[in-house]
């Protein structure tokens, strides 16, 4: 190839000669536009640096002089040579957390915050020491790290992501890398990936799972988006993730929004678990007269067994701590319940593909009905019902009331992968479904040991339909149901509210019912609406035959019916 001339920064079209020596400029008005000509020395900055190569001679000169009057001091060393391996913006205690993480397993990580004191106070304080440098301005922050460019975004949802990505373009290169590993929701990250890649960055939106202690000694992470920027973050993620049996709670989930896809299913299930074992407590406390101190040993001893988990262990050390006077802490707290709104995301979601992930749904309801406090009072002393008595061996009903809980658990997670199968089919995206259960093994709030059983069922039978007949689940499904049953039974008696219990069993029941009712609802459809049916393939005839939509006079007067706009 022909030597390229470089021309030198003082005749190059693009620059002013003004730019050159800016301190010399006496004009005022040079002065009062400082701010607009820093803006465009960074985009111009930017736009040289991305096109630089061996084909394309930009004059070093003339970057450096950009970078100056954009406040980047190319020049030194230290920003000649990057030295960074990761990027993070955002220094929360999450966002500090998981630096920390990163530079303990042999990484060089860069820290930026809009509030440049916190990027300060974190490398006086918690970073000293380690391998963790810090950056002033996004232009600063990009010089330091190595291409292609690894960068986190660990901000608030929404509007701040986008506004972070577009501070960052002018200065990334084709091939880097950003990461949103926020609460952002799928549609959110489904935009960012095909906006991206026409820009040439590629673009990983990650569920990160495990709160501020996950973050800084192994979280649960579920990358996805743009595939070919797995190579580059592969190390970096599954070396700082938890490990389950020795394997990463982190693999590639799948495309565009499939990772925050799967965080927020995983957040649903979350709001499931968390019901459930609300209501074992309070059938507990309401129906069999425990303490928190009793209940909080029930819990101890099923966090031996099948239901060992995260989330009961917290509820064991819940139930057990007691405030200033002796007394359990938890009967103190008001029983209005917040929500994020991931959990309504998966209800909405599955209203939206059609799949009946009842006990989410029942879960976030249940949580708008606690929030109902003052109207729930006056109900109280207003509507009757019956009076809580047990009867019988209290130790046995525990063991029933263990297995309906295990058994409505197995229903949540088989609503939920069956959500995710479906979003897959609906989404085209190709999921990675045997590490989706491993992913949540470790590191995240759902973790539990029976998670293993889900991963060794996806990994038996990847193509597995439904997560219930596989034949392990299938077994502890028949061998709680009489323990499950008796339980749901003895509530509706004793007037204790069970939703989840009673949707996860209605599930259960109705999806391996060969017939349903469906068949009535449909001929009222046709009735009132003209919604049309179609008739059994058994039952198909002239009159009436297979595969078509069909409609009757039902009332037998009258001259033909037509649909109308009410839609039941």
């Amino acid at each position: 190839m022909a030597d390229q001339a470089v021309i030198p920064a003082s005749q190059h079209p693009s620059i002013p000669a003004q730019w050159l020596h800016p301190a010399s400029c006496s004009d005022n008005r040079a002065h009062g536009s400082s701010m607009l000509l820093r803006h465009h020395a960074a985009a111009l900055y930017g736009r040289l640096n991305s096109h630089r190569s061996s084909r394309t001679m930009i004059p070093m000169e003339l970057l450096r002089v950009c970078a100056r009057l954009a406040g980047i001091n190319v020049g030194a060393p230290a920003h000649l040579a990057p030295s960074a391996d990761f990027g993070l913006i955002g220094l929360a205690v999450m966002g500090q957390n998981l630096i920390l993480n990163v530079a303990d397993h042999g990484f060089t990580v860069c820290a930026y915050n809009r509030t440049t004191a916190k990027v300060d106070r974190f490398l006086e304080n918690e970073a000293k020491g380690k391998s963790i440098v810090g950056a002033h301005s996004i232009q600063e922050f990009c010089a330091k790290l190595k291409r292609p460019r690894r960068i986190m975004l660990l901000v608030m949802a929404g509007k701040p992501v986008d506004d972070f990505i577009e501070s960052l373009l002018p200065f990334l290169e084709k091939g880097d890398i950003i990461i949103d590993g926020g609460n952002s929701h799928f549609p959110d990250s489904n935009r960012r990936t095909q906006y991206l890649t026409g820009k040439g960055i590629s673009f990983v939106g990650s569920g990160v799972s495990g709160g501020e202690e996950g973050a800084r000694y192994g979280p649960s992470l579920m990358p996805g988006g743009n595939e070919e920027a797995w190579p580059h973050i592969k190390d970096i993620f599954q070396s700082i993730s938890a490990k389950s049996d020795g394997e990463a709670c982190c693999d590639w989930v799948g495309d565009e929004g499939a990772g925050h896809y799967v965080k927020m299913v995983h957040n649903g299930i979350e709001y499931g678990d968390m019901q459930l074992i609300c209501e074992a407590y309070d059938i507990l406390k309401r129906g069999l007269g425990l303490s928190s101190k009793e209940i909080g040993d029930v819990f101890a001893k099923w966090n031996t067994g099948v239901l060992d988990s995260f989330l009961i262990e917290i509820t064991r050390d819940i139930l057990y701590y007691n405030d200033n006077d002796g007394t359990p802490l938890v009967d103190k707290i008001l029983d209005k319940a917040g929500q994020k709104g991931t959990g309504k995301w998966t209800a909405i979601n599955a209203l939206d593909l059609g799949m009946p992930v009842t006990l989410i749904g029942e879960a976030v309801f249940s949580r708008c009905l606690s929030a109902l406090k003052d109207e729930r009072g006056r109900a109280c002393e207003i509507l009757s019902g019956p009076t809580p008595k047990f009867e019988g061996d209290k130790q046995a009903f525990v063991d029933d009331l263990e297995q309906a809980l295990y058994a409505s658990k197995i229903i949540s997670y088989a609503q939920g992968f069956m959500l995710i199968q479906n979003a897959a089919k609906e989404y085209k995206w190709k999921l990675n479904k045997p590490s989706i259960a491993l992913m949540w093994r470790g590191g995240c709030i759902i973790r539990s040991v029976f998670l293993k059983d889900i991963t060794n069922a996806y990994r038996n039978n990847p193509d597995l339909e439904n997560l219930l007949f596989d034949d392990f689940f299938k077994k502890a499904i028949n061998d709680a149901q009489n323990g499950w049953r008796n339980v749901i039974s003895k509530t509706a008696l004793w007037g204790i509210p069970a939703p989840a219990f009673s949707t996860a069993l209605s599930f259960y029941d109705g999806y391996r019912s060969k017939n349903l009712p469906a068949n009535l609802l449909q001929a009222q459809r046709d009735y009132f609406g003209a919604h049309t049916f179609r008739i059994k393939p058994e039952n198909a005839n002239e009159t009436f035959p297979e595969g078509k939509d069909i409609h009757v006079n039902w009332t037998g007067r009258g001259g033909d019916v037509s649909a109308s706009t009410y839609i039941a």
